[in-house]
């Protein structure tokens, strides 16, 4: 199988717009066909942010709504999302 590759720390600065890399090195001969982005808090369960799919197209949630987009182009081998402000 592939490999995960996102960055162990992104820094934000309040008010301004983050990217969150997110990138998976497939091996031959697979396909990103989803990429999922979640919320974890210390003693909660994992919120869903969004959904990048190229078939059925990008949901995010309503609490994220307008404040996250996808960043990456194309294939989903790309996954990275911004969060405004």
């Amino acid at each position: 199988a592939g490999r995960v590759e996102v960055p162990r720390r992104v820094t934000a600065v309040l008010g301004q717009d983050v990217v969150l890399p997110c990138r998976y090195r497939a091996q031959e001969q697979e396909q990103v066909v989803q990429v999922t982005w979640l919320k974890r808090v210390p003693g909660s369960v994992p919120a869903e942010v969004a959904v990048l799919n190229p078939q059925h197209g990008e949901h995010v949630q309503e609490p994220f709504a307008g404040r996250v987009l996808r960043h990456g182009h194309g294939d989903l081998e790309d996954g990275a999302i911004l969060l405004r402000n």
